[in-house]
């Protein structure tokens, strides 16, 4: 193993080590003396299997024949998830070919921030994947089940899902994606005429034609964001069969894979011969290599938050350190947008999943000595599915990149860093991501221009009041005073900004998308201006200093000025939630640090 990646991974054992054995008793206790099927009242497993088919409620009767739980989060409005439609159906089926049954458990609720981003909507985005970890408890509380699927892909949807299930830990549990939509529109193309737009050279209509072309079928999104980093984190973690990431939703393989998973999922159950629970494929060497692949592959800021929840989930603490020690460490193996031209799906058809897996298993920057779904050890994932004569296997993935431009081997990384990097500095603790970002951008030391909502830059970028070098403050931003949105409605101006030849950055206690670019963002800032950060003092003219080489975060204004200033009052009148606003605040209210993952106080906390 790799030195680094074995002190970090060491650490975090060390670390976890009260917590983790806490959280295996509790799950051993489950398994042990929990409420199984078998216990249920004959009331209790008459109302489970009361909708059923003649020969599911025969074989649920027997309590001999695995029962599978799904966990869905289709819609048909969020083109990631609009496949999920006919999945319950085929999952059902292929359960019964192997003498089981499934049963959809529980829908979750799926935002996408595509259409929220911007947008009041926003700001229930983050507060959404706690509402979704609740949701899959609820779901897998009857006791009805000795294992699940899950369906979800995007965002805060997969996170949700994932510490849920952490919460039912001794069930076995497998993730079934849908897939990325093919290929539209070239995303490089797209942010130039986004930023036209803002610069007045087209016009909506113009707009909406090349955001339709890019986004225009069923399927995730092409561009390298938090959706896609979901399922290249999932996979590596061995929480996916091996290759399943990024098969396109009608691809043929893709239905092979789906039913594949139905499968194997029973015979991970204690019914099977393979019995594997999600909360021990979940350990501290899994959590290591999801944040190893992400950081070679320039994956999502917003991952830096939800892995540190959902491994919590699992007992397993993680700090930001940890993620900046293994980026230094780790280098970067994939150019897919924004750090790249290419999209996900020229990632996977340069070698995808089982190269990249292959190069860091290889140079020791993976621990291969995990279990997965597919079985014990990371190896198999250098392996890539297949439909030979109509059956589905598994053969050598390829041992070179099949475009260098997209994906590369260790020996001739990208860069020699994932690029993520801690900033610490008075102004607090926040995450950078500059995989994007060219080197002559990367420090950047110029006066603030301080806002308060992401909405009021767009007046003072045209009134060309930004036409010059500035670092664009945006406070109030973090998850106790508004939940955290997104703030990437920022990118096209703050781009346009340095096409011109200025030097800008952005520092935020909130969020950039997962899909942020080639302008430096300290964002994550910790603590908020709510909870008495520096940052809700800082004012127009400030002298900031943001450098991701160094990892310094600096209010360049002495001691004396700071201590007379009084912080800006931070506005929490949000009554943008509607009906709905008494309970998210409530919600809101009770996040915690984007550093330990944002969680909620909640009652899931309690089922473990």
């Amino acid at each position: 193993m790799h030195s680094v990646v074995q002190s970090v991974t060491d650490r975090i054992i060390a670390r976890s080590k009260a917590s983790r054995e806490a959280y295996l008793a509790a799950l051993n206790d489950a398994r042990n003396h929990g409420v199984h099927r078998s216990s249920l009242s004959c009331g209790n497993l008459a109302h489970g299997f009361a909708a059923c088919s003649p020969d599911d409620k025969n074989s649920l009767r027997q309590l001999t024949k695995a029962n599978i739980g799904i966990i869905t989060a289709f819609n048909d409005m969020l083109s990631a998830h609009q496949p999920y439609e006919t999945y319950p159906e085929l999952l059902k089926k292929a359960c019964q070919e192997v003498g089981s049954v499934a049963q959809v458990a529980g829908g979750v609720p799926a935002m996408c921030d595509g259409v929220t981003q911007g947008q009041p909507g926003m700001e229930l985005s983050l507060l959404s994947r706690e509402v979704i970890a609740m949701a899959t408890a609820v779901g897998l509380s009857h006791n009805m089940f000795d294992g699940a699927l899950l369906l979800g892909i995007c965002d805060k949807i997969v996170p949700g899902l994932l510490i849920g299930a952490l919460s039912f830990g001794h069930l076995p549990m497998l993730f079934v994606p849908a897939g990325p939509m093919k290929s539209g529109i070239p995303n490089k193309e797209k942010a130039r005429i986004r930023q036209q737009f803002a610069q007045g050279k087209v016009d909506r209509a113009q707009l909406l034609e090349a955001e339709a072309q890019s986004y225009h079928s069923a399927g995730t999104c092409t561009f390298y964001g938090t959706a896609n980093s979901n399922q290249l984190m999932l996979e590596v973690m061995g929480l996916q069969l091996p290759g399943s990431s990024f098969v396109n939703p009608d691809d043929p393989l893709r239905e092979a894979l789906n039913k594949m998973a139905a499968k194997q999922v029973c015979r991970l159950t204690e019914l099977g011969t393979q019995y594997s629970p999600i909360g021990e494929v979940v350990n501290e060497k899994s959590v290591v290599n999801g944040i190893v692949a992400l950081l070679a592959t320039g994956g999502s800021t917003n991952l830096t938050m939800h892995i540190v929840a959902a491994a919590r989930a699992a007992g397993i603490i993680v700090n930001w350190d940890d993620f900046s020690e293994l980026s230094d460490a780790v280098p970067l193996l994939a150019r897919v947008y924004p750090n790249g031209h290419a999209d996900i799906n020229h990632f996977h058809a340069a070698g995808g999943m089982a190269f990249l897996i292959k190069e860091l298993l290889d140079a020791g920057l993976l621990h291969e000595d995990v279990n997965t779904v597919a079985g014990f050890g990371l190896r198999r994932y250098t392996q890539e599915p297949k439909l030979l004569d109509g059956e589905l296997r598994w053969v050598d993935g390829p041992t070179v990149s099949l475009d260098t431009e997209v994906l590369t081997s260790v020996a001739t990384p990208f860069q020699n860093n994932g690029g993520l990097k801690l900033l610490k500095g008075n102004l607090g603790r926040a995450v950078i991501k500059v995989s994007a970002v060219q080197e002559k951008h990367r420090v950047v030391e110029a006066p603030a221009v301080v806002i308060d909502d992401q909405n009021k830059l767009d007046a003072l970028f045209k009134s060309g009041a930004l036409d010059r070098d500035c670092v664009v403050v945006v406070k109030g931003q973090g998850p106790k005073a508004n939940g955290m949105p997104e703030l990437h409605k920022l990118t096209p101006l703050l781009g346009s900004l340095q096409d011109k030849g200025f030097k800008v950055a952005l520092m935020t206690d909130g969020r950039m998308s997962g899909a942020s670019g080639k302008v430096p963002a300290a964002i994550h800032l910790t603590p908020e201006a709510i909870d008495g950060g520096l940052i809700a003092k800082v004012q127009d003219g400030d002298l900031i200093r943001v450098d991701a080489l160094t990892g310094e975060l600096s209010l360049l204004v002495s001691d004396v000025e700071l201590a007379a200033r009084t912080a800006a009052e931070i506005d929490l009148r949000h009554s943008r939630y509607g009906m709905g606003r008494e309970l998210f605040g409530a919600l809101r209210s009770n996040l915690s640090s984007p550093e330990t993952g944002a969680r909620s106080t909640s009652a899931i906390d309690e089922l473990y």
